[in-house]
């Protein structure tokens, strides 16, 4: 039995990889079977080994092409004309296999992305097949949620790899049920979870067309936005590329929403329950390795308890394991790709630059692979440039104020306004602090916590254009 002097050990505890059957190789989606592509191939690696998983097809503007015609067939002939009451149930049959096929999906995606299996076992599956289930319940009735009742008709759409195939569930499940057909765009270092939903839709006998799924890199991205017969584009990903979708449909005919990056300030009153904000604190910025475009990423302290709180947080963060991603014990896996590792620790020596003080995690990350330790900055002010862009990491800077006001003025100033964390004890002040800040989701002694049934999306450079509940229909009708 473990004293307070003798802490707990975890013995390894890693999920077996047998469940998922890896192809050498994978070709494109289009009109309900695998096909060559015309362009090159690229690999696609474990972040954790870089070790290559599988050789992909890169789509070029001919197999966009395709894909997009065999769309366009699916909807003028099949999809846009049957009754929402029967697309549902291709719905339900999704969600079902997704269970079904859950814990296949959830090796998967921790070896492609490199988020630990807790995480896509527990929240990215699940939530994944939630979104289905719940819009396949709004197919047959669509004239109730005020927005119309008639599809756009071809969606391209283009999602990240931080979340690959509950980004793939946001986009695809409203879009079917409002009647639309689809060509789906998965970030390059995360394809395979998408690929596998391919399977998925044959598995369902999907009609050929309804779903289209075509690989690639950024020049695959842009010729499924700027192709002429595609009726709405949808975008989750970095504010730079969604500044680029929207030049590049302005004046169209075509329907945008986009969802973008963020700088979220969670904000700590000092009636605040201390270890439940910590635990919140520690979800907000460390939960998938930082990769999230919600997280935390500024903790604004109120002054009287910031030296306590930051006492916890440090002694919170010393018991986060790091490492192998298919070990059920971890709770920070690798970082998503060489790139990003990069970037973080560019901007982690511009803080160390700038005066702001750095502390990470004592541990050993492994050899092989892209690590980085969980990290918090102190004495970081608003010119600090880890206070004002996006890391997209493990790294968390902290901020201090004395009055409500100031939370404020300080959690606003920032072009990004995604989201943001209040913890504190007073409803009324949940409630004033929730109306004065500039943030499409507020949670309130909580974060990170999504539902289907309810919206999310930001203001300013975040994006605009709600995804989840009846607001993410809106995009998808006429």
């Amino acid at each position: 039995m473990a004293t307070s002097s003798t802490p707990f050990t975890y013995a390894p505890a890693p999920e077996s990889r047998a469940i998922v059957d890896l192809r050498p190789s994978y070709g494109l989606f289009v009109d309900g079977e695998f096909v060559d592509g015309h362009g090159r191939s690229f690999k696609t690696i474990s972040p954790a080994t870089e070790e290559v998983l599988a050789e992909v097809s890169e789509a070029d503007e001919a197999d966009v092409d395709a894909a997009v015609k065999a769309a366009r067939r699916a909807h003028t002939r099949v999809w846009g004309r049957m009754p929402g009451k029967e697309r549902a149930k291709y719905l339900f049959r999704i969600a079902r296999i997704i269970q079904e096929r859950a814990r296949e999906l959830a090796v998967l995606e921790s070896l492609d992305n490199g988020k630990p299996i807790r995480e896509s076992r527990d929240v990215d599956v699940p939530t994944a097949a939630a979104h289905f289930f719940y819009y396949a319940g709004w197919a047959d009735k669509l004239e109730y949620a005020g927005y119309g009742t008639t599809p756009v008709g071809v969606a391209g759409q283009v999602i990240p790899w931080n979340f690959p195939l509950l980004m793939l569930a946001w986009k695809i499940a409203p879009a079917l049920a409002c009647g639309n057909t689809v060509v789906l765009k998965p970030a390059e270092t995360t394809p395979l979870t998408a690929l596998l939903f391919a399977e998925i839709c044959q598995q369902a006998d999907l009609p050929p067309g309804v779903v289209n799924i075509v690989t690639g890199a950024g020049a695959t991205g842009a010729a499924v936005v700027a192709h002429p017969d595609v009726d709405k584009v949808a975008f989750t990903g970095s504010t730079g590329v969604g500044r680029a979708i929207a030049k590049a449909v302005a004046g169209s005919h075509k329907k945008v929403t986009l969802e973008l990056g963020g700088k979220a300030a969670n904000i700590v009153f000092d009636d605040a329950p201390v270890d439940q904000a910590v635990e919140g604190i520690v979800d907000g910025i460390f939960f998938n390795q930082g990769h999230v475009c919600c997280a935390g990423s500024r903790l604004l302290v109120q002054e009287s308890i910031a030296e306590e709180l930051l006492e916890r947080l440090k002694r919170r963060m010393s018991t986060l394991r790091v490492g192998d991603p298919l070990d059920k014990n971890t709770d920070v896996g690798a970082i998503n790709s060489g790139d990003q590792l990069k970037r973080i620790r560019e901007l982690s020596e511009v803080g160390d630059a700038e005066g702001a003080e750095r502390w990470e995690v004592a541990c050993d990350l492994p050899t092989t692979g892209f690590w980085f330790p969980p990290t918090i900055f102190t004495g970081v002010s608003q010119a600090h440039r880890i206070a004002r862009e996006e890391i997209f990491g493990p790294v968390l800077a902290v901020l201090t104020f004395r009055t409500p006001a100031e939370a404020v003025e300080k959690a606003n100033n920032t072009p990004y306004g995604l989201s943001a964390g209040i913890w504190t004890e007073k409803g009324s002040r949940i409630l004033w602090m929730a109306d004065q800040l500039r943030a499409g989701v507020v949670w309130a002694n909580t974060f990170n916590k999504f539902d289907a049934t309810s919206p999310f999306g930001g203001y300013k450079e975040s994006g605009y254009g709600r995804e989840g509940g009846r607001h993410g229909l809106e995009g998808y009708l006429r």
